[in-house]
């Protein structure tokens, strides 16, 4: 009997995790991951925070909350197994003022729905304990969540994929993925077709996921709409003033976290992000635009009713982008001995946010598929904490699943 031939579309962490759970779970596959980039890893997957993110905040029961944790129970164990860095540094959501408070329960109780361990409310006298310089009337505090370099993560799965078996086609970009009866074909972006046809493709495209979605015959929505996030790294001499993680309650009136302090895993520490609309789905440095992607959202009806019912926040946003000192100082209100400190720009993430033609961002994980081709159309923040067990899901639960 043949062994069964897969390929997987994108090598950022959720494609390679794809490709790796494949050859762990039947060692005779033969799978291919397609690369458009010289090297793995280069989007998403290297342009984030590195939090490992605890799963305080998404709707118990859905597949965020589900495949989160059970991501950090696999990164856990992942970076042990393969000495990779794993900081437990902890992290304390503050509320400000009172109006915030019936919000911060509310999250605690998503918690303690979705079993993370460990979280407790706390008072303002225990929360100068575990971050001396912070204040707040109360906090949620996790101490399980946890700092790694998702991009060394990557780096040592693709090296695991290639022992293990599989290849990885670098420098491949996929124009569409064809389904003919009982295969799968794919053309590249130079129009030549690869030799091989394979039994099933898996497409983990993040940025460009609707684009190859709808080009392989998939719904045209969601639509991924880019938006930046922009991290600096503070003065050396201040790292100090804070100990993990320190993040606001969320406004409910805008989808993203806001601004907040985060420890990264080779022990500096960032403010950020900022979420502005991206000039480019992969203008990373800021200095780039595209004409093609900047038409695609302003020429998209959900574009507009999500700015529409957004100007408030929107605003407040932009603020940050035109200037350093009131990022920083939005920053500041959790630590006021820092609303001076000196920054230096570091990582700009861009995060592909699905959104619908009614405006709505699209909030848990959406997975796809037909008969032979399983698209990622959704996978936002938590997906690199969750990438792991979304190769877990798609290979045990829907590829598997007979």
């Amino acid at each position: 009997m043949k062994p069964l031939r897969y390929a997987v579309i994108g090598g950022g962490i959720n494609g390679l995790a794809v490709a790796r759970q494949l050859l762990l779970d039947d060692p005779d596959v033969r799978v291919t991951v397609f690369e458009k980039e010289e090297a793995v890893a280069q989007h998403q997957s290297s342009h984030n925070s590195g939090v490992v993110h605890a799963g305080l905040y998404y709707e118990p029961g859905g597949l965020k909350a589900t495949l989160c944790r059970r991501g950090v129970e696999l990164v856990k164990r992942y970076c042990e197994q393969n000495a990779l860095p794993y900081d437990e540094c902890g992290k304390v959501v503050v509320a400000l003022g009172e109006e915030e408070l019936p919000r911060l329960e509310a999250i605690y109780r998503k918690a303690l729905a979705n079993g993370v361990p460990d979280v407790e409310m706390i008072d303002a006298a225990r929360l100068r304990e575990i971050e001396p310089n912070c204040v707040g009337l109360r906090a949620l505090y996790s101490p399980r969540t946890a700092i790694v370099s998702y991009g060394q993560i990557a780096q040592r799965m693709a090296q695991e994929i290639e022992e293990r078996g599989g290849t990885i086609r670098l420098n491949a970009s996929v124009r569409r993925v064809i389904e003919r009866g009982d295969q799968v074909h794919i053309e590249l972006q130079s129009g030549e077709m690869h030799p091989e046809a394979f039994d099933s493709a898996i497409a983990c495209s993040g940025l460009q996921s609707d684009r190859l979605a709808q080009q392989s015959g998939d719904a045209a929505t969601p639509r991924i709409v880019p938006f930046f996030g922009q991290y600096y790294v503070i003065d050396e001499a201040y790292k100090s003033h804070v100990k993990g993680l320190i993040y606001p309650v969320p406004d409910p009136r805008f989808p993203f976290l806001g601004v907040h302090f985060t420890k990264r895993i080779d022990g500096q520490m960032t403010i950020g992000p900022n979420a502005f609309i991206s000039l480019g789905r992969e203008n990373y440095h800021g200095d780039r635009f595209s004409l093609r992607d900047i038409a695609d959202y302003l020429s998209y009806p959900g574009f507009w009713k999500f700015a529409s019912r957004n100007v408030p926040a929107t605003l407040r946003e932009l603020k940050t982008v035109v200037s350093e000192r009131i990022f920083v100082r939005e920053a500041a209100r959790y630590v006021p001995a820092l609303a001076e400190v000196g920054v230096t720009p570091a990582v700009r993430g861009i995060r592909a946010q699905a959104m619908e033609s009614n405006g709505r961002l699209v909030d848990d994980f959406v997975i796809r598929q037909s008969s032979r081709v399983t698209h990622i159309r959704n996978a936002p923040s938590p997906g690199a904490t969750s990438s792991l067990a979304i190769g877990e899901h798609i290979v045990r639960n829907l590829i598997r699943r007979d």
